[in-house]
């Protein structure tokens, strides 16, 4: 049963010290539902998402995946974004979990209207868990659109705007990219430009070089050249840029004047030169990232 829902291969489950059993309920509609899991044993395998979105967080238990990736210990309450179209190797035990699952298609339709982007695959960052204010902002809307999901009683106009509430909230929580590309990501051998990006994403914190992101894809580095440029019209290190970018704009947003600096987040996320990283930031957002912080 578990395999078959989350397109997964080679389960292991076993008994841990207590007595064997599980729980599993859904509520929802095409667009989005909700999921609870429990199990009382351990359960290992592999699977691979595909044509959803799922956001998921632990209320009890021990719970890891992307163990032959960047490896993501699940922490209670703090919600991450699974691995999305391609493997994800995991290890749960004694767990209660909370799960949702986001129909692929719809996502990224809000994620084009909500934020004026094309219409294609969004790439998460999945090592990333929201904390203070973003947690607590995330926390809410999860809690009044369970409300609404669970109520016998709700219209369907009002489980629509449920729903759609619930999308943007994840957008505006989870760093992601919207991929402009979505034919050429899909063909088998995009695998690697994939695995490029998702390496990129994790490591955006770390001064990497065009050579680690080719050996972390697979292809040497006049490969990966070539595919970001025919591909997404981008060098890797432009890419990479724009990705920093955005990680300096969620902080700057998120933050307040009298407690960060926009030059201290500006380093910490590799960008040396104050003058320049201005100008690409105007470039990106259409203001100068003091005006950010002030807002």
């Amino acid at each position: 049963m578990y395999e078959s829902a989350y397109n997964g291969r080679g389960f292991e489950i076993e008994p841990t010290e207590g007595d064997f059993a599980f729980k599993y309920t859904s509520v929802g509609d095409d667009e989005l539902s909700l999921r609870g899991s429990f199990f009382g044993g351990s359960v290992r395998g592999a699977i691979e998402t595909e044509g959803e979105y799922v956001v998921t967080w632990l209320t009890a238990g021990e719970a890891a995946y992307d163990l032959t990736g960047d490896v993501v210990a699940l922490e209670h309450g703090r919600p991450r974004m699974f691995v999305h179209n391609r493997e994800n190797v995991f290890d749960f035990r004694d767990y209660k979990q909370n799960l949702m699952h986001f129909d692929g298609a719809y996502l990224e339709r809000v994620a084009s209207e909500h934020e004026g982007t094309p219409d294609g695959p969004l790439l998460f960052d999945t090592t990333y868990a929201p904390s203070g204010d973003a947690l607590h902002k995330w926390a809410a809307t999860v809690s009044s659109v369970a409300r609404v999901i669970h109520s016998s009683s709700t219209s369907a106009l009002l489980r629509s705007e449920a729903n759609r509430a619930a999308a943007v909230s994840l957008l505006d929580t989870f760093p992601h990219e919207s991929l402009s590309a979505p034919p050429e990501l899909t063909i088998p051998n995009s695998a690697r430009l994939r695995r490029a990006i998702e390496f990129m994403h994790a490591n955006a914190h770390l001064p990497i070089a065009v050579t680690e992101i080719a050996e972390a894809a697979g292809i040497s580095s006049r490969s990966l050249q070539t595919s970001f440029r025919t591909h997404l019209d981008l060098t890797p290190l432009d890419y990479l840029r724009r990705i920093r970018l955005d990680r300096v704009r969620e902080e700057l947003r998120a933050g307040h004047v009298d407690d960060i600096t926009v030059a201290e987040v500006a380093r910490r996320w590799g960008f040396a030169h104050l003058g320049r990283f201005a100008a690409h930031y105007a470039e990106r957002f259409g203001e100068l990232p003091r005006h950010t912080l002030a807002d």
